[in-house]
Formats: structure tokens, sequence, C-alpha cells
């Protein structure tokens, strides 16, 4: 249980929500939509009426651009630029 605590104390403050931070995942989002288009099948399952690319292939950018996006923050804040 000590060890627990011991980590939790550890942990680096995190920003709040601000503008700044909901630029970056946006950013990181958009960038990894961007590169959705070179993958080599981006049409397979159904696919949405606005972009041509598919479903799954939206989320799936989504998903690892809200991942970098958080990677980013983090470590911007650790070396105190945000």
């Amino acid at each position: 249980m000590s060890l627990i605590l011991l980590a939790a104390a550890s942990v680096p403050a995190t920003p709040e929500w601000n503008n700044t931070v909901g630029i970056i995942i946006s950013v990181s989002c958009l960038v990894s939509l961007l590169l959705t288009f070179k993958i080599k099948q981006p049409l397979v399952g159904p696919k949405l009426p606005f972009l041509p690319i598919s479903i799954p292939a939206f989320v799936a950018a989504m998903c690892f651009g809200h991942a970098i996006g958080i990677g980013i923050v983090l470590g911007l804040t650790n070396i105190g630029r945000i």
C-alpha cells in the first residue's frame, strides 16, 4: 500500500484544461487524420459521407491523435512550456 502512495505522490502536476491544451490535441488529431490518407487501404469498411475514408480509419485516427496530443501536453508541461 505504501508503494502505491509513494507512486501517487511522485506524479507531476498536470495542466488544467485551457485553449492551448485544446489546440494541441486538435492539431494532433488533424495531423493523424491527414496521415490516414496515406495508408494502403483506407476504404475498408463503411465510409463516411463527408470524408473519403472509412469509419474505422476515422475512429483510429482520432484515438491516435488524442494519445499523441496527451503525450505532447504532458511533455510540454514537464519541461515547463505550458
